[in-house]
């Protein structure tokens, strides 16, 4: 698209391996420290001053968001005032949620002030009585109606926000009364949700921002086949050995694994979001389908961890 990329990172938050994908797709991979928010103002500032940057995206979350966005701001390089974010922000409730209400996660691209639902994503979780996550299904197997019922709470809530340009991440509780929405944040979804798109309709969003940034309004394809991310569920402890992810790698309908770990490394317990970074992506017809390729992929890895406290 000639788009030139400079790519902004926290060290203490970037892995090894995605380091070397940063550094190809970048003009300059930058690190700083993001606690450190008059240097991390700074440091956007000058790049911008020195590459003549048209628009600064903050494709995370947490902490570092509003100062970026503010900076941003003062320098005119976003559409989005600071106030659309907090806005967002005071959004965020999980109070009075059961923890076993089923979640959806719903995609928007927005364009010119213009919101386009791009689809929707159902959570996998361990079940009772912790619920903690363990993947995710794409698209979502909700009747047609709840879609066009969350769609409708999805796309008020950005134009209330004020919300004017970008990708949106709105995590949805779909409750006996009508769905409630937890969070809305304003980045692709993490966990490989925006690969699982991409394999489900043949629509790579990650490429649609970058269209959006032109003007281009995104048209997407209705699903032709189911797409699921599965965590490996790793116990927490320290890693000795491992095999299998060879085998997993060239499956015929695996589209994609991660294991970042090497022997001696630490693995945190599951349900921390550090667990959810060794994961397989499957294809299938059906999610039964799905759930049973990726129940396969973790057999077929195998591991010794040494428990923590030995």
């Amino acid at each position: 698209m000639g788009i030139r990329i400079w790519s902004l990172w926290d060290p203490s938050q970037l892995d090894a391996d995605l380091r070397q994908r940063l550094e190809e797709v970048s003009e300059e991979l930058l690190l700083t420290d993001f606690a450190d928010e008059s240097g991390l103002r700074e440091l956007i500032a000058r790049t911008a001053r020195t590459h003549d940057i048209d628009v600064v995206l903050h494709c995370g979350h947490g902490s570092s968001v509003l100062p970026v966005v503010r900076e941003a701001w003062r320098l005119g390089l976003t559409p989005n005032s600071p106030e659309v974010y907090e806005r967002l922000q005071v959004c965020e409730s999980d109070d009075r949620i059961p923890a076993e209400a089923p979640r959806v996660g719903v995609e928007t691209l927005t364009v010119d002030g213009a919101h386009h639902v791009i689809g929707m994503t159902a959570q996998r979780t361990t079940g009772p009585p912790d619920f903690h996550v363990t993947g995710h299904l794409h698209p979502a197997p909700l009747d047609e109606e709840v879609q066009k019922v969350i769609a409708v709470e999805v796309v008020d809530l950005l134009t209330a926000s004020g919300y004017r340009s970008g990708p949106a991440h709105t995590q949805v509780a779909l409750l006996p009364l009508g769905p409630r929405i937890v969070s809305c944040r304003a980045h692709l979804g993490g966990d490989r949700i925006p690969l699982l798109i991409d394999i489900a309709r043949g629509f790579d969003p990650e490429a649609a921002v970058f269209a959006g940034l032109l003007g281009s309004r995104p048209v997407v394809a209705p699903a032709s086949r189911y797409a699921e991310v599965g965590f490996f569920l790793l116990p927490e402890g320290r890693l000795e050995t491992y095999t299998g992810t060879e085998e997993i790698a060239v499956t015929s309908w695996v589209r994609g694994a991660r294991f970042p770990y090497r022997s001696g490394d630490w693995i945190a317990p599951v349900g921390d979001q550090r667990n959810r970074r060794a994961y397989v992506v499957v294809e299938g017809d059906t999610p039964e389908l799905t759930r049973v390729r990726v129940a396969d992929a973790r057999r077929d890895l195998i591991t010794h961890i040494r428990p923590a406290g030995r």
